[in-house]
Formats: structure tokens, C-alpha cells, sequence
């Protein structure tokens, strides 16, 4: 450590520190515009000048390294006329457009511009003049000219979020931040770039001249997009969320925010919101009030039960339904004495049920900390964005991440080793990385392994995970969703346990951890895959938009068509084809709740605005259904109670949930020696901006590249063998559903694998998002 001092103040900080650390450890501001604590040091806007005693001139605090016995002075004479003339030379081509800037009330230059500008300028020239530039739907660049060349977007590209999608050119006063020729810019954490802008260059398009920022009230919230649950702060106006910010917590997101979790807000406020309980009679919907459709909902539940008896009533919720919704729904449909409920829409093998809680298996922060990583099955990018952050910046300190998937997109990280192939083919791949491990150790491998040869891969991912101190295999969601999940996870877990790692799941939604915490899982009765598999009688929808959000949509379509009876509790009209009865239900900023993150960590948050139209918080509409169907158990009064009676305390932060988290199952790993190539087989991604009933309704995410009409994608080989070119037709046909897709080609897919992504209107005619397809010439 070395002890410093800093306007007669004392601080010890590490060797190697930056004066700027020092500054920051003691609470003491220096200003500054290019400096980030998450970013390097660029040290080219010269406003954070400081004096440092014995140094012929001021020096920048962000990138001058403390010696012992340092003294520094942050406000004297010297250093605050240096700042000044920095203020001055930064405003000389500024343009003067506070009043109409969308940064203004919240501008880095603004603020400091008061304490260090001058009143009036010496500079008398024509003012550069930056000419915009179109980057894609999310981000405005039409005032580049107000950009002071900080470069923290170009840093946050290149370091955090791993791809350079925006540089610099030119010099002097020509300088100017743009994008490649003629490219957007389409990463998943683009958002990030608006907040890290310290003026008015870089503005969100689609929260632009919508509001001004003294106008909004801050809410705080949880993101209910993916497993990490981002904290939000939620911005309001007029009843009416306007712009979704990060939250800072540094234990879950850091300071930034996936584009999905800033962007689907829109969604909230669509068209297509659904604000009065409708009834379908003579095939007409009518609208109508809520005693009167709650009652009909209960007297025909109970008549079905009367009818066909209680296992004909089967509830499916979507993951991301809050903690207090998913125990209320399998409270009623247990109490109705129905075992049929579940939220695992997109798992199609069980065989674990019961024997594990699937989680993270350690803390995000540990997550982030780890040496060596083996993940399965997994988008990782496009599934986890800001996991795959923390593990992008693991890898820059040496950390080695192996993969084995069926896909070889680039997930802009170094990789240590990388076993591509059909998802049939994956256990056979595991099974080689068994063997590796168990020769690599000299000890025995499970029975029923001995005829299998650790290929070179397998052996570098097993060396990978016999190195290193912190090691973790995870299973992503690809692998969860697998026909053989189970055996996935069983030679995964005897990976795990015999190379010191740990074992843990990347979890698919906001609340596939709460879903095992509140019993929304099919126990006994039928699972998600089995309620279609043998059509039911009624159907209780929460959240969950079937056709896009389960595993296989045909199935699904034909299940909800044979139904007497489907109920859709929605916070949308998407169910006006298939249910009798639609409940306008509230989105997660019109209802308070809980989340359980990947780690196991309950966020609870309220709602941060009134709902719209006769909207109502499910938790409420379930627990008057409970009351109408005289049902024991449900006279809550607030949501916090059901949290409390699920947690054991009343405050969510309080909850200790790890005794109730477990990844490891009594199970043996069975052998699968690599098969002779099988028929053409599909794999299936759920697109980044087709997760849930939100995003999939926010208009600026569904102009991004990301949000493109699914291909059907093919390997070189069987492309050739199709006489198929890029960009030709092609008719893809699963079970008794086809689609006409454009063609792609990708030269790293194995032979005999077709990507068509699921959850997506072009696609939904298809069945299983794994398993034989067949591809022809349109």
C-alpha cells in the first residue's frame, strides 16, 4: 500500500493506483469526462488536471500513478486554471444547444461547464460541423457534433462489450466518432453507450423529445427479461413509463443494462395491451366486468371438474411470472385436486424432477471471477449477455472457457476449446470428455464407458478443467431444453465433481429459480410437455403465450384447440384465436412482486405505475378465483404476505434460500458412443428480442438486426447435397407443420444440423425445437 495526500488529506491505496482511485477511495471529486471506473484510462480530455507538488505542471489524475508521500492539491490556483482552460477549449466547438438537447438537466459538460466555463467565448470561427450518420433503430447520433471526443463509447465496444462497433477517425478538429462503412451498430449491450456519453451525442431513439428528465419521477425495479434480474430504475410520466434506466449493484449487473432490459419497456405501452376482462360467445368477443367474468371462469372450472374430474384442468404459467402469481396458481389448481401445473414451457425432458433445484451454483460475482469454464449447450450472448460480460472479462485475465454446442457463433471471447456438434451427438461428446478426465487422473471411468476414445478436444477440455483454482461446468439453456437433459446434467455433474469444478445452470428467466421455490412444478400430475402430449379439458394461461413459449407448438396448438375451456390471465390480446375467456392481467411495472435471480437471490419491487385501463396484478385475480372456487388459503391481503409465508421473512433481501438450491442429483452418467450420422436434425435458438410477451411487442428491438425473420440456416455440406445457394427458398417441414425460409449457409455448422429458431411467428407451424426436420427447395 502507499500512503498519499490529497488536499491535506491522508488515503492509503494500492501500488499502482491512479491519483484519480485515491481521489475517489477519500470521496474527494475531481472532474472529469473520459475517465470510467469500468473502462481503461484514456486520459484525453485533460479535465481532471490536478497539482501535484514538485511537478513542473498540472497532471491528469485518471492516468498519473501515486508514489509514497505524494501530496496533491485538487482546487488550488494552478490546478483550477488548467481545468478551465481544458473547459474552454472543450466549448470552443460545442454547439449551444442546451435548450433543445435531449442530455440537458443530466449533462457531465452542463454541470461542470458552470463551476469551470467561462461567460463569454474568445473563439470567433465557423464551428466544426459533424455530419449524422444512421446506426440502427436504438441509438441517435444526429448531434455528433456535440461530441468532445471522450472515446468511452469506443472503450465500452472494444472492452465490455467485446466488439468495436464504433471508432474514431480523422484529427484535430476533423476528428469524429463513427461506425464502420456503412454498418449499425447491433450488439446486445449498445444501450449502454447512451448512458456512458457524458453530453448530448450519443441520445436514445426511441426515448427521444418524449420527455424532459426533471419531469420524470425514478422508480426502482427488477428487470424480468433473463436469469440475472438487472436492477432497473423505471421512469415515469403521466402514468406512463418513458425510459428505462440501470440501477448500479455491483453484484448483479454491474452499472450496465442488456439492450433488451432497456428497450422492451416499450412493449408496456403497446396496442395490443388487453385493459377488459372479454368473453368469447357465438365466436364473438365480448367485453365485460370482472365479477362477471371471474365467476364464469370459476363455474366452468368447476364444472369440468365435475365433469371429467380434476386431472382435466392443467395451468401453465410463463417463467416470468412473479414468485406471489406462481404459488397462487399452484395453490388453485391444487386445490381443485388437479397435480397439473408447471413454468418449464421449453423443458422437454423430466426425469430429474424432484431431485434438483437448478441454479447458478455460485454468486454472479464468483461467476465472474472463475478460471476455467465448460458450457454447454449454450447462446451464450444472446441468452445471457451480461453473464457472458463478466465471463468475457474473466478471460482477459487469463481465465480459459471451453464450449460444446451445436452452433459455433462467435461469442466474442478468446475460447480454450470447442466441441461442435448435432445436438444428438452431445452426450457422446461428454462421454469423451468423461473418458479424458478419468485417463488424465488414472482413475476408474463409470461402467459402461470402456469402448469410448477421448478425441483431442475432449482432452484439451479436460486439461482445461484440471488446471485452474476456480473451475465451473455449466449447462445453458439449450441443454436444459434438450430430449436428454437429464443424461446431459449426469455426466456433466461427474465432470464437475471429478476435476474440483463446480456445477451449476445458466437459467433461462426471470424466475426459473422462484418457479421450484413456489411449487409450480407438476409434482406428481402432468408435466408442461405431458398437458399437450394428452390434451386436458381446461387450460389456465399466466403470462404464457404457448405457441411462442413452448417446446413444441404444434402440440400446443392442437391440446389448446381440443380444450372445452382455455383461461388466459394476459397482460395482452394475443389469446383471441384459442381461449373463451381473456383476464387483463398486469405487466411487472403495474403489479409488485419477487424474482429469484441465477444465484438464488430474491429481489422483490413494486409496481411503478397505476394499470392501465381494468387491468389487475394476477396476484389478485388468482387469489379472488381461490375465494369464488372456495378454496382454503386465500385471504392475502398484500403480495408481501405470500412472499413472506414462501420466504420465511418479510423483506426479499433478507431471504436465505440456499438450503432450498441444489445442482446435484443421485444419478449415473450413462455412455453414448457417437452413432452413425442420423437424418437432418433441427436445433433451435429462441432470438434475443422474442423471449417474452413484451419484448416481442417493442417496436425499436424488433427493428434490430437481432430481430430479423429467422433463417433456416445450413451447413455448407448439406447445402451442397440440396444444390441449396445463400439466400435461395427453402421449405422446412417438421411433424405435420412447414415454413418457407430464406437459406443461410454456415460453413461451422455440423453436416446434418438445421438452426430455425423457435418463438417466432414464421416458425410456430413447426414442432419440437430438437429432433428430425427436413429441408427441400421451395
Amino acid at each position: 500500500m502507499v500512503e498519499i495526500e490529497i488536499d491535506g488529506k491522508k488515503v492509503e491505496v494500492q501500488e499502482g493506483s491512479m491519483v484519480m482511485d485515491a481521489a475517489n477511495k477519500l470521496g474527494t471529486y475531481i472532474p472529469h469526462f473520459c475517465y470510467h471506473k469500468k473502462l481503461s484510462i484514456a486520459a484525453n480530455c485533460r479535465m481532471c488536471l490536478v497539482e501535484v507538488e514538485k511537478a513542473p505542471k498540472p497532471l491528469p489524475a485518471c492516468a498519473t500513478p501515486v508514489t509514497n508521500g505524494m501530496i496533491v492539491r485538487t482546487g488550488s490556483d494552478k490546478a483550477v486554471k488548467a481545468q478551465k482552460s481544458v473547459m474552454e477549449f472543450l466549448l470552443i466547438n460545442h454547439p449551444l444547444d442546451c435548450p433543445i438537447c435531449d442530455q440537458a438537466g443530466e449533462c457531465q459538460l452542463q454541470d461542470l461547464a458552470v463551476g469551470y466555463g467561462p461567460s463569454a467565448s474568445r473563439y470567433e470561427e465557423e464551428k466544426r460541423v459533424v455530419v449524422p450518420k444512421d446506426v440502427g433503430p436504438l441509438i441517435s447520433t444526429r448531434e455528433m457534433t456535440r461530441c468532445i471526443h471522450c472515446t468511452r463509447c469506443v472503450r465500452f465496444g472494444q472492452e465490455i462489450a467485446g466488439v468495436m462497433e464504433l471508432g474514431m477517425l480523422n484529427r484535430g478538429e476533423h476528428s469524429e466518432i463513427t461506425t464502420f462503412v456503412n454498418k449499425t451498430v447491433d450488439s446486445e449491450l449498445s444501450g449502454n453507450m447512451i448512458d456512458l456519453c457524458p453530453v448530448g451525442a450519443l441520445t436514445s431513439k426511441p426515448f427521444r423529445y418524449t420527455a424532459r428528465t426533471w419531469e420524470l419521477s425514478r422508480r426502482r425495479s427488477v428487470s424480468p427479461h433473463d436469469g440475472l434480474g438487472a436492477n432497473l430504475i423505471v421512469q415515469v410520466k403521466s402514468g406512463k413509463v418513458m425510459r428505462v434506466l440501470p440501477l448500479e449493484n455491483e453484484a448483479v449487473n454491474e452499472c450496465w443494462l442488456s439492450d433488451k432490459d432497456r428497450f422492451a419497456y416499450e412493449g408496456l405501452n403497446s396496442e395490443d395491451r388487453l385493459t377488459v376482462p372479454m368473453i368469447k360467445q357465438d365466436g364473438k368477443w365480448l367485453e365485460t366486468g370482472w365479477q362477471t367474468a371471474l365467476e364464469y371462469v370459476a363455474h366452468g372450472l368447476k364444472n369440468i371438474r365435475h365433469e371429467h374430474g380434476a386431472d382435466a384442468i392443467a395451468a401453465l404459467a410463463a417463467p416470468y411470472s412473479t414468485l406471489e402469481e406462481l404459488s397462487l396458481l399452484q395453490k388453485m389448481v391444487r386445490g381443485l385436486g388437479s397435480d397439473n401445473v408447471d413454468f418449464r414451457l421449453r423443458q422437454s425432458d423430466f426425469a430429474l424432477d424432484g431431485k434438483i433445484t437448478p441454479w447458478l451454483g455460485m454468486s454472479i460475482e464468483e461467476f465472474g471471477q472463475l478460471d476455467r469454464a465448460f458450457v454447454i449447450g449454450s447462446f451464450l450472448r444472446k441468452d445471457h449477455p451480461l453473464l457472458t460480460a463478466r465471463l468475457r472479462h474473466a478471460t482477459k485475465r487469463g481465465a480459459k472457457v471451453s464450449v460444446l454446442h451445436a452452433t459455433d457463433d462467435d461469442l466474442l471471447l478468446p475460447l480454450a476449446a470447442r466441441m461442435i456438434k448435432a445436438p444428438s451427438q452431445w452426450l457422446s461428446g461428454l462421454s469423451e470428455v468423461v473418458v479424458a478426465v478419468a485417463q488424465s487422473k488414472g482413475i476408474a471411468a463409470p461402467a459402461g464407458y470402456e469402448g469410448i476414445e477421448a478425441g483431442e478436444v475432449a482432452k484439451a477440455i479436460a486439461a482445461t478443467l484440471l488446471s485452474g483454482e476456480r473451475k465451473a461446468v455449466m449447462l445453458g439453456n439449450a441443454a436444459a431444453q434438450h430430449p436428454q437433459a437429464s443424461q446431459l446434467h449426469a455426466a456433466a455433474q461427474w465432470i464437475a465433481q471429478n476435476t474440483g469444478a463446480t456445477l451449476g445452470y445458466l437459467t433461462e428467466a426471470a424466475n426459473s429459480v422462484g418457479g421450484y421455490i413456489a411449487n409450480a412444478t407438476s409434482g406428481k400430475g402432468a408435466n408442461a410437455l405431458q398437458v399437450f402430449a394428452q390434451p386436458r379439458k381446461a387450460y389456465v394461461l399466466l403470462h404464457a403465450e404457448p405457441e411462442y413459449d413452448c417446446y413444441d407448438p404444434q402440440a400446443v396448438r392442437a391440446g389448446l384447440n381440443h380444450a372445452d375451456m382455455v383461461v388466459a390471465l394476459s397482460p395482452y390480446k394475443h389469446a383471441a384465436e384459442y381461449a373463451d375467456v381473456m383476464l387483463p392481467v398486469a405487466p411487472f411495472s403495474e403489479t409488485a412482486g419477487t424474482f429469484i435471480n441465477c444465484e438464488g437471490r430474491a429481489q422483490g419491487f413494486n409496481g411503478t405505475v397505476k394499470p392501465l385501463g381494468e387491468t389487475r396484478p394476477a396476484w389478485k385475480v388468482l387469489r379472488v378465483l381461490g375465494n369464488l372456487l372456495e378454496l382454503d388459503g386465500f385471504d392475502y391481503e398484500t403480495s408481501e404476505e405470500i412472499r413472506a409465508e414462501l420466504l420465511g421473512t418479510k423483506n426479499a433481501e433478507d431471504a436465505d434460500l440456499s438450503s432450498r438450491l441444489n445442482n446435484i442429483a443421485a444419478i449415473q452418467p450413462q455412455a453414448a458412443k457417437p452413432a452413425a450420422e442420423a437424418a437432418v436434425e433441427r436445433v433451435a435458438d429462441v432470438p434475443i428480442y422474442f423471449t417474452d410477451a413484451i419484448v416481442r411487442r417493442a417496436p425499436s428491438l424488433q427493428l434490430t438486426h437481432d430481430a430479423q425473420a429467422p433463417k433456416a440456416t445450413l451447413s455448407a455440406v448439406l447445402a451442397q447435397k440440396l444444390g441449396v445457394a445463400n439466400g435461395a427458398q427453402v421449405k422446412v417441414t417438421q411433424g405435420q407443420g412447414s415454413a418457407v425460409l430464406t437459406a443461410a449457409i454456415d460453413a461451422k455448422l455440423p453436416e446434418n444440423v438445421v438452426r430455425v429458431s423457435a418463438a417466432h411467428a414464421s416458425t410456430v407451424g413447426l414442432g419440437a425445437m430438437f429432433g428430425a426436420i427436413s429441408v427441400e427447395k421451395a
